[in-house]
């Protein structure tokens, strides 16, 4: 009796491009599923139904773990994501996490419950992947934070350069004629990204010689609107001379425009704002949001084909920076 091995080997292409043919999934060429089905077909190959009805039962889905949830970044990326498993036949399972929640831990649970073919992480803090991800096996792919000094071969990552993006932002607020400068962000403790950020600006800040005092003139946040509405409340009392403030996040900077307006000040004409992210409601914002924009479709794209490699053909981890872009906006003025 035929085996998958031998269809393949005599249609000319892989085990994993005949395995999808088999269980009909939508990225095969026509060219090549006629072939493989002509094969099948002439060989009166059979597939081993308890093995495929034991794949669709117990191992057909991707689980995605999704670390915050008043984010619109995630929402956005979550949303590409989707649409590149979807156009490849995979069935997706979300799980949102709060921010400060172990997405290692979880993705164990979940694995245990699921039993996924493998897993997208959105988010979350690097210490917990130090901690507990050697006990995962399944491919995995780590989206918005890089995972390369972690060194697990079947974690992969893609993200944007987060010190560059906030070395750009900081200098094109200096540009302008901006000394005091404050940054809205997220926690330090649980997203090596904001480390990051934080790191990257203050750095720039001294180059410049503006002095910054991080325990006034920082105030650390989750990533949404209402907490940046209240982070903006805590910085204007602290700094009521600031002229230009950093969000981490669009999110946090469309709360800060909201709190700014209610206390009857404008962006840019009272204080300029840069967000982080480049979310398409940012763009609709009146004033349209001056931005890091990271590229969601990019990195959706290249984090589900890397999985899927992983997935079907055992290759090793893979490391990519995704290039950013800045969108000049309406909510910089120069003083």
């Amino acid at each position: 009796m035929a085996t998958i091995k031998d269809i393949a080997k005599k249609s000319g292409y892989s085990i994993g491009t005949v395995s999808r043919v088999i269980n009909k999934h939508k990225d095969v060429s026509d060219k090549a599923r006629a072939i493989i089905e002509k094969i099948i077909e002439e060989e009166n190959f059979q597939p081993n139904m308890n093995a495929r009805f034991l794949k669709k039962t117990s191992s057909n889905a991707v689980a995605i773990l999704v670390v915050g949830h008043g984010n619109l970044f995630f929402a956005d990326l979550l949303e590409n994501v989707q649409k590149e498993l979807d156009k490849r036949g995979e069935e997706a399972a979300v799980f949102y996490l709060d921010e400060k929640s172990n997405q290692v831990d979880e993705s164990l649970r979940v694995i245990s419950e699921r039993k996924p073919k493998g897993i997208i992480y959105m988010g979350g803090n690097l210490n917990f992947f130090n901690d507990n991800f050697k006990k995962i096996e399944v491919p995995c792919v780590l989206l918005t934070n890089s995972a390369t000094q972690l060194g697990f071969n079947n974690l992969s990552s893609f993200a944007s350069d987060d010190e560059s993006a906030a070395k750009y932002a900081i200098e094109y607020l200096i540009e302008n004629g901006h000394k005091n400068i404050c940054i809205i962000g997220g926690s330090k403790e649980n997203s090596q990204a904001t480390n990051r950020r934080l790191e990257s600006c203050e750095k720039v800040l001294k180059e410049a010689g503006i002095k910054f005092d991080e325990k006034k003139q920082y105030i650390e946040t989750r990533y949404s609107m209402q907490e940046g509405y209240q982070g903006c409340e805590k910085l204007i009392k602290n700094n009521p001379k600031t002229t230009a403030i950093f969000a981490l996040s669009d999110s946090i900077a469309i709360g800060v425009i909201r709190y700014l307006k209610d206390i009857g000040k404008s962006v840019p004409e009272d204080v300029s704002l840069i967000g982080f992210d480049g979310i398409s409601s940012g763009q609709f914002n009146t004033p349209r949001l001056t931005t890091i924009k990271q590229d969601t479709k990019v990195i959706a794209k290249k984090g589900v084909e890397s999985l899927l490699l992983r997935i079907n053909y055992n290759y090793g981890a893979i490391h990519e920076y995704i290039p950013f872009t800045f969108l000049k906006g309406e909510t910089v003025k120069k003083i």
